[in-house]
């Protein structure tokens, strides 16, 4: 039996596994991905929540000017009814219109308007009235308060027959030049109307008819557009014809050269709000933010005398320069601390609200 020889063959076969190179540039390649995607995805989000909080105070904003176009364009004007309104004599004393740019004892830093106006109010006892006592101000003074730095809005329902009963509640409607800012008689600093024209940290500065209808309105300043096409904080033309032995209300001759009420709010919303909390002073926890009010300059810093040559924008334009200056140095003016995130955040709005119609009522 003959035998042959095994041949041994040498089998060659291709690997298809991956070499260590190609799996290096693969896990490179990979990387490089996730990242570019991670960078694509952090800024749409932080696109989605400058959005998102534009519409939030944009919605705020919205909601407040519309309010106050119907409070305003309803406000009756009359020569024999009372006005709480920035003028020479307009407000108690000259500290009560803080002129911005750092305020001092006593300024509060926004501006304060009470008018009567043919719209709803109501009486403690829920009914409604056709004619109510209308008050805007920022809570600038009670820092404890919830409604600290929030715009705050009174409709105060008044009757019809001038009858109060013995705790002046509700309010007889009875117009005589006098009655909001009167400095003596049952109107006065501590009667039913007081907090109409005050914005301490006392008691004659609370009232439960007061609603904080701007949450996150914390600056609030308002002008005249004249007949004459002036912008000014005296309504009448020429300012320097206000005459200071008469009453606001015969001076303002139912604001006979007002063409308009021009309002400039500053809204933040209410994330970019709670960055400025600080809870390390109690007794002011909202201390960043009243900086940043106190950058904010009044009218042309005019302190309520229409002093200097006012432009339309100038207060818009201050107010901006004011944030922009806060986001790109993290401080506000005093050198002070001020998330840059939070300044960013601020929105600064305006309307006109013509009152050239008849009067109502």
């Amino acid at each position: 039996m003959s035998t042959k020889p095994f041949a041994i063959v040498s089998v060659r076969r291709n690997s298809g596994a991956f070499t260590l190179v190609e799996l290096l540039i693969s896990v490179g390649v990979l990387a490089l991905l996730i990242l570019l995607v991670s960078q694509l995805m952090n800024s749409a989000t932080a696109v989605t929540r400058t959005g998102n909080k534009h519409i939030d105070t944009d919605t705020q904003a919205r909601v407040i000017l519309d309010r106050m176009a119907l409070d305003f364009g309803r406000m009756l004007r009359r020569t024999d009814i009372d006005y709480y309104v920035k003028a020479p004599t307009g407000y108690k004393n000259p500290n009560a219109h803080g002129n911005g740019q750092k305020l001092t004892t006593g300024q509060q830093g926004n501006d304060q308007i009470a008018f009567f106006s043919q719209v709803p109010g109501y009486y403690p006892s829920g009914a409604q009235s056709p004619v109510s006592l209308v008050a805007y101000r920022v809570n600038s003074a009670q820092t404890t308060s919830p409604n600290y730095l929030r715009l705050e809005r009174m409709g105060k329902g008044l009757l019809w027959n001038g009858v109060k009963n013995a705790n002046n509640d509700p309010y007889p409607l009875v117009f005589l030049p006098g009655q909001i800012a009167a400095a003596t008689g049952p109107w006065a600093n501590n009667g039913p109307w007081s907090a109409a024209i005050n914005n301490d940290n006392s008691a004659k500065s609370v009232d439960s008819d007061y609603e904080t209808i701007g949450a996150q309105v914390f600056r609030f300043e308002y002008f005249y557009l004249l007949k004459d096409g002036s912008i000014k904080d005296v309504p009448k033309i020429p300012p320097t014809s206000w005459d200071l032995t008469q009453t606001v209300s015969a001076n303002l001759n139912a604001f006979s050269d007002v063409e308009a009420i021009a309002v400039v709010i500053a809204v933040i919303d209410p994330a970019s709000r709670s960055l400025l909390y600080d809870p390390s002073t109690p007794g002011d926890p909202y201390n960043r933010l009243f900086n940043m009010v106190s950058d904010m300059a009044d009218f042309k810093n005019a302190n309520g005398k229409g002093v200097g040559a006012q432009k339309i924008g100038d207060v818009e334009n201050n107010w901006n320069l004011a944030v922009q200056s806060a986001a790109s140095t993290g401080t506000t003016n005093d050198g002070s601390a001020f998330p840059t995130a939070a300044a960013s955040a601020i929105r600064i709005y305006n309307r006109y609200f013509d009152v050239r119609s008849p009067a109502l009522f």
